[in-house]
C-alpha cells in the first residue's frame, strides 16, 4: 500500500511536469512554424486550382480545406498525439534547447519557407561533401522519418481536391478502392523523396558542422531520439488526417 501510494504521489508530481515539458517542446521543436509554413503552401496550392476549376467547386475546396487545416485543428491534433506517443519528452526537450538543437530547428524552418521553397522549385542545388560528411548524411537519413513525414505533407495537399469532389459526390469512391490508392500514392512518394534525400539533407543542414551533424545523427539513432522521431512522424500524420473525410474530423 505504501509503494502504491509512493507511486501515485510520484506520478502526480511528475505528470504535470511532463505536461508542460511536451508543450514547450511543440513549441521549442518549431511545431507551430511549421504548420504555418505548410499553410502557406496549402494557400499556393489553392490559387493553382483557381483558374482550373468550375468556381462553385473552387469555392468549395477552398472552404473544405480551410476548415480541414484550420490552424489550431491542426495544432490541437498533432499536440494530442505527440502527448500519447511520447510518454516523457524531457530528453528531447534538452536536445532542442541545446544551441545544436536550436541551430537545426533553425535550418529547419529555413528549409520550408515559401521564399526558400520558390527559390528552389525546380530542385535543389547538388551539394558537395567528403565522404565522411556522406556518412553521417547516410546515418541521419535513416535515423530521421523525412520520407515518411513528406509523404504525409504531400499528400495533404496534393489530396485536397479529392476530399473537396468527396464531399461533393458522397461515395465517389469506395472505402477501400480510396485506401488502397491512398498507399499506393505514399509509397510511390516516399521512393521519389527516397532518391535524393541525402542532397536534401545535406542542403538542409549545410550550416552544421560535421561535428554538430555527428552529434544530431547520434541523437537520432538513440533511443530517446528514436523515441521522439517516431511520436513526430505519429503527430504528423494526426495533425494532416491524411485519408480521413473532413466530416470524420469533426
Amino acid at each position: 500500500m505504501r509503494r502504491l501510494f509512493s507511486l501515485i504521489l510520484l506520478m502526480s508530481c511528475t505528470l504535470p511536469v511532463w505536461a508542460d515539458n511536451l508543450d514547450q517542446l511543440y513549441k521549442t521543436a518549431g511545431w507551430p512554424e511549421q504548420r504555418a509554413h505548410f499553410t502557406d503552401a496549402l494557400n499556393a496550392a489553392q490559387q493553382r486550382y483557381r483558374n482550373s476549376l468550375p468556381p462553385a467547386v473552387y469555392q468549395a475546396l477552398v472552404s473544405n480545406s480551410n476548415q480541414r487545416f484550420q490552424a489550431q485543428a491542426v495544432d490541437r491534433r498533432a499536440l494530442a498525439q505527440l502527448r500519447a506517443a511520447l510518454p516523457n519528452p524531457s530528453p528531447a526537450l534538452a536536445f532542442f534547447q541545446s544551441p545544436l538543437g536550436r541551430k537545426i530547428v533553425a535550418a529547419e524552418l529555413r528549409a520550408t519557407r515559401k521564399d526558400e521553397l520558390a527559390k528552389n522549385a525546380d530542385g535543389l542545388p547538388k551539394i558537395q561533401a567528403s565522404d565522411d560528411r556522406v556518412l553521417i548524411i547516410g546515418h541521419l537519413a535513416q535515423a530521421l522519418p523525412a520520407r515518411e513525414a513528406g509523404a504525409e505533407v504531400s499528400l495533404a495537399i496534393a489530396g485536397m481536391a479529392a476530399d473537396s469532389l468527396s464531399a461533393m459526390i458522397p461515395g465517389l469512391l469506395g472505402g477501400g478502392q480510396a485506401q488502397g490508392l491512398l498507399d499506393g500514392q505514399r509509397q510511390r512518394l516516399m521512393n521519389q523523396i527516397g532518391q535524393d534525400l541525402n542532397n536534401t539533407l545535406l542542403y538542409v543542414y549545410r550550416d552544421l558542422t560535421d561535428a554538430e551533424l555527428e552529434e544530431f545523427a547520434t541523437f537520432a539513432e538513440s533511443n530517446d531520439g528514436k523515441a521522439y522521431y517516431r511520436a513526430a512522424l505519429a503527430a504528423i500524420r494526426a495533425g494532416l488526417a491524411v485519408g480521413q473525410s473532413t466530416g470524420e474530423l469533426k
